[in-house]
């Protein structure tokens, strides 16, 4: 009987899996128009009123994405203003929505990454995992894996779709 090989696993395929840099903390949205007047005006007096009343330690340990879901005009400094309330208390805080705000978490925890560990690396991106990873954070492994690895294949080790190969001159 012929010993059976597990050559997935005897193969020099690096697994990077973007779930291990899946950023810690709720998420939050945190909507500009509850602080409006009518929902639709900002009056500067009342608003920063508003501001220096809102318990924002509620925001503590959190990541929190601030949008404006009113078709109001908001000047720039109003968005400042929350960011400054939040920082210190919210994890991370951004303009736009939770989706971008998931990319940008992403975004941050691919850039502390020393990519150099992967040069002429046989690499294979992990399709699945038990969190939602957007598609930017994909988008993004790739883009800084196309100049250094020798090959970039996207699935499972048992099951890949190869995506790019470094030609040998």
């Amino acid at each position: 009987m012929e010993e059976i090989v597990n050559r997935v696993s005897n193969s020099q395929l690096i697994t990077f899996d973007l779930e291990e840099f899946y950023a810690p903390g709720d998420r939050v949205l945190f909507d500009i128009k509850d602080f409006l007047f009518q929902g639709l005006i900002l009056k500067e007096k009342e608003f920063r009123e508003s501001i220096k009343v809102h318990d924002w330690s509620q925001y503590s340990k959190k990541n929190v994405a601030i949008v404006c879901s009113a078709d109001a005009i908001i000047p720039t400094w109003a968005f400042m203003l929350l960011s400054i309330a939040l920082q210190p208390y919210a994890n991370r805080v951004i303009f736009g929505n939770l989706l971008e705000l998931e990319s940008q978490l992403f975004y941050d925890a691919l850039s502390k990454i020393d990519w150099e560990n992967y040069r002429d690396k046989k690499m294979i991106i992990k399709g699945c995992s038990k969190v939602e990873v957007p598609l930017s954070a994909y988008v993004e492994v790739t883009n800084r894996l196309r100049s250094i690895a020798s090959s970039i294949m996207f699935g499972e080790p048992c099951s890949t779709v190869p995506l790019f190969k470094k030609k040998i001159n």
